[in-house]
């Protein structure tokens, strides 16, 4: 979809809040967000159709940011992992995408994802955003669609296991109300944990 087709005003919901966190609803939720610095993004599902995207987001990480996403170095994705990325069980994983324009073309500037445990009390979260489109509040727009959907299904809380030494996932996670503790079985490492049933602010 490019930007000419996007809904032109921002926190577009076509749905009661209470209905997008099931069935095709939340497939078809789409958001336009105004970033820091008034750029318009639009954020929705991922979708199967999204490979492409996805690969060219990921290879275009620099070598830290991806080392922050996936605890180690990823420089082209298999396809097997894009095939997990973008072809959900949509009974317990919700991922978005966030995207800009270069002509006609949509380009993918960030991603959140969850996958819930199979109590679907508690669900691993991760997100993303392009080294040039960081500091800009797209990982906050990003994670608060994705907690906000948690928070609709029921699930209990919120994880993310993060390197020591990524100061903007400290940073989001902290802004977010996160608690933060060292990985007990790993100590470069950390978790970040949000109780998604403490009263929101």
């Amino acid at each position: 979809m490019s930007n000419s087709n996007w809904p032109q005003t921002s926190g577009v919901i076509p749905f009661e809040p209470g209905e997008l966190a099931h069935g095709p609803n939340l497939r078809k939720a789409q958001w336009v967000e105004k970033l820091r610095d008034g750029t318009s993004v639009l954020i929705r599902p991922i979708t199967d159709d999204d490979v492409t995207l996805e690969r060219r987001f990921i290879e275009g990480l620099s070598p830290q940011s991806s080392r922050f996403r996936f605890l180690g170095r990823v420089v082209t994705p298999s396809p097997d992992l894009l095939r997990q990325f973008t072809h959900l069980d949509h009974a317990s994983e919700v991922a978005f995408v966030a995207l800009t324009t270069s002509g006609t073309d949509d380009i993918e500037i960030g991603v959140s994802r969850y996958s819930a445990r199979a109590d679907g009390l508690s669900c691993e979260c991760a997100v993303a955003v392009s080294d040039g489109w960081q500091r800009q509040g797209l990982g906050t727009l990003l994670m608060e669609h994705l907690i906000d959907i948690a928070r609709q299904k029921g699930i209990a809380s919120m994880y993310s296991i993060d390197a020591s030494d990524n100061g903007g996932m400290r940073d989001l996670a902290e802004h977010l109300g996160f608690q933060r503790k060292i990985d007990p079985d790993d100590a470069s490492q950390v978790i970040h944990t949000l109780d998604l049933k403490a009263s929101v602010a």
